[in-house]
């Protein structure tokens, strides 16, 4: 019994024990808890009090510092012309029967653009429009345009110095025709006839002319031999009858007694048989017939000239309805106007280079970085593709300025407003036709370094800049060891992503060197204090 108590009480005195034990962990986790939670003010106001104030401070670094604008831009393509098609000579209504392009198609030198009745329209290299038709007889630039054009299929025009339509031309105007497929233009049935009477002109004033020399030889021919042979005869007769006389009566008979009369007598058909031989020796005369002959050959001559003109007006013409000169070929057909069976008026069609190309504005100072070849690069599916800068013009088409140009102007056109902007044109390198696909008709982010400095250099942030007194940049080098900050006076470079480039300073400063960039501990009423303070 007295065991069982003793057993008891130890038991309890152990009970007893461990829950003095438990409650004094708990005790001290709640104290701890406390001291945690309960501030004493001196402390919540050591903690209230602004830090103590002190320099921030970052490296010198060596890097490279590019700069570089960036653009917006829409994908389209080069040089839109509208196309148009003169359909005053056709005579009626302008119906297209064929030929009528896709869109996207493209278009080059010879190509048919389309088919008005029937006819096509041929699509030739030139700046200079359409404006009338061609054929033999005309010359000008658009001739001469022609000629280049067909030198440039390797078809023959003739001449190609010469700016005038000739047969050459017109034969090689038929050759263009066979090579896209058509039958060339005829100068129509009027032309033929005109032709015909012509030939007919000529044939007339030909037989004129063989009549009238006919006229001329028989005129010109003298009498025949055995007239000469009389004539010479009866001269001899005269001759001795007249000597017969004349001796008679310088020693007269009474048989043959001596007769003046009969001496007179032979003395005048002694002269007119020497005028009759003397007419037949002298070449007739032919004047008449010889007019008449420089008539008809003058006649055949115009006659000629007709029928020359007639034959060059119907050599092959070029009708203003089945040409269009397009500046610059291939092209890229964007818009058509036309559909088969319809009627058309003017502009049947607009295209495009064939060269894709990013259009894009900058202001004028950022356009004035971007020179003409300068690279800079788009981003197409995480692929970084080059681009170049093609053009920058000034759409407002401002005239430059002249040597009499006052300051006071010069000052003006400086101080041009804030929405004068530049348009920058950007061409693309070679493209996949997935690429082309995905880039048509979007808007691109173009990137552009337009300054670098040459490898890495000594850099600092924009914010390490301070000004001098005298306008001179500087930093403050922070000091080591406990020792004060120094103001370093400094020359500055490239300036990009807000870093700049430290060209020289008068203390040398390296790479991981730390400048002042700030001050921490303060803030905007500190700051501002201290500013009205000083």
């Amino acid at each position: 019994m007295s065991n069982r108590i003793v057993s008891t009480q130890v038991t309890g005195g152990r009970r007893t024990i461990v829950v003095m034990a438990v409650v004094a962990v708990v005790c001290l986790a709640a104290g701890v808890l406390l001291s945690r939670l309960i501030v004493s003010p001196g402390k919540a106001a050591a903690d209230a009090a602004p830090p103590t104030a002190g320099p921030i401070t970052v490296p010198v670094e060596s890097r490279v510092i590019a700069n570089e604008l960036v653009i917006r831009g829409d994908i389209g393509y080069d040089d839109p012309v509208a196309l148009r098609v003169e359909t005053g000579d056709l005579g009626g209504p302008a119906v297209v029967t064929g030929q009528v392009p896709v869109v996207g198609a493209e278009i080059g030198p010879a190509s048919v653009a389309l088919e008005i009745v029937g006819r096509p329209v041929i699509v030739l290299p030139g700046d200079l429009p359409t404006y009338r038709s061609l054929r033999a007889g005309v010359s000008g630039p658009d001739v001469r345009q022609l000629k280049a054009a067909l030198v440039g299929l390797g078809i023959d025009p003739g001449n190609a110095g010469s700016d005038a339509y000739d047969a050459a031309t017109a034969a090689g105007v038929r050759a263009l025709y066979q090579r896209v497929g058509y039958e060339p233009p005829s100068a129509g049935e009027e032309l033929q006839d005109a032709v015909a009477a012509a030939r007919d002109g000529v044939r007339a004033a030909q037989d004129a002319l063989s009549a009238a020399q006919r006229e001329l030889a028989a005129a010109a021919v003298g009498p025949l031999q055995s007239e000469i042979i009389g004539l010479d005869t009866s001269v001899t007769v005269a001759q001795a009858t007249l000597d017969q006389e004349q001796a008679r009566c310088t020693a007269p008979t009474e048989e043959a007694p001596c007769s003046p009369v009969a001496v007179v007598e032979a003395q005048g058909a002694l002269a007119q048989a020497k005028a009759a031989r003397a007419e037949a020796g002298n070449p007739a005369d032919t004047g008449a017939q010889r007019a008449a002959v420089a008539s008809a050959q003058s006649q055949l001559a115009a006659a000629r000239e007709d029928q020359s003109e007639a034959q060059a007006a119907t050599l092959t013409p070029l009708p203003a309805s089945e040409i269009v000169f397009v500046p610059s070929l291939p092209r890229r057909v964007d818009v058509v106007d036309a559909t088969r069976g319809g009627t058309i008026t003017g502009e049947f069609m607009s295209v495009s280079g064939a060269t894709i190309q990013i259009t894009g504005s900058a202001t004028r100072a950022d356009a004035e970085l971007l020179a003409v070849g300068t690279v800079g690069s788009i981003v197409l599916d995480d692929q970084e593709l080059p681009v170049t800068v093609a053009e920058v013009t000034d759409p407002r088409a401002t005239p430059t300025s002249t040597e009499g140009e006052t300051e006071g102007e010069e000052q003006e056109q400086e101080n041009e407003p804030k929405g004068d902007r530049r348009t920058v044109v950007f061409t693309l390198g070679d493209l996949t036709q997935e690429q082309v696909l995905a880039l048509q008709n979007t808007n691109v982010r173009v990137r552009v370094p337009v300054s670098s400095t040459e490898g890495e250099v000594l850099a600092v942030p924009l914010a390490a800049l301070t000004a001098g007194p005298g306008g001179e940049s500087r930093v403050e080098l922070a000091g080591s060891g406990g020792t004060a900050s120094s103001l370093v006076t400094v020359t500055t470079g490239l300036a990009a992503d807000g870093y700049v480039e430290i060209v020289g300073s008068e203390t040398p400063l390296t790479a991981g060197d730390l400048v002042v960039v700030g001050v921490a501990g303060t803030d905007e009423k500190s700051a501002d204090a201290e500013a009205g303070d000083e």
